[in-house]
């Protein structure tokens, strides 16, 4: 792929990674006891907990576009989705009812091996452009 072509993906991907993470931060706040379910119970606050992590997608999606904070943003939702993920396995192990229905297992599970995924594409939206 060329520079040109990259920097395009790039900045395409950019712009879905700040519409999915503004929305789903924001559904954190209007959805919290929903997102608290799925906090594993050895966690303290679990309101508090999907605030915090409401409020730090929200940023980090408006983040990574601006230019400025673009690197910044994307390490921090790298770190992000590393800190939700035992509430995504917890919403694997116990069965949690999003709008009184259970999603298929198998849908929760295969989301699972897409967290490393979220992680990469968090992290090479916002790395600048190669020098030439």
């Amino acid at each position: 792929m060329n520079d040109e072509r990259r920097e395009r993906a790039k900045r395409v991907t950019r712009g879905v990674v700040a519409v999915l993470m503004t929305s789903v931060g924001i559904l954190h706040f209007t959805r919290a006891a929903w997102f608290a379910q799925i906090v594993p119970p050895f966690f303290p606050a679990p309101i508090w907990l999907v605030w915090i992590s409401g409020v730090f997608e929200i940023l980090g999606g408006l983040g990574v576009l601006i230019p400025r904070t673009r690197a910044l943003a994307g390490w921090g939702l790298v770190l992000l989705y590393l800190a939700v993920f035992p509430a995504n396995i917890y919403m694997a192990i116990e069965p949690v009812a999003i709008d009184g229905v259970v999603p298929d297992r198998w849908l929760v599970w295969a989301r699972l091996p897409l967290q490393p995924v979220f992680m990469w594409v968090a992290w090479w939206c916002t790395r600048p452009p190669r020098a030439t």
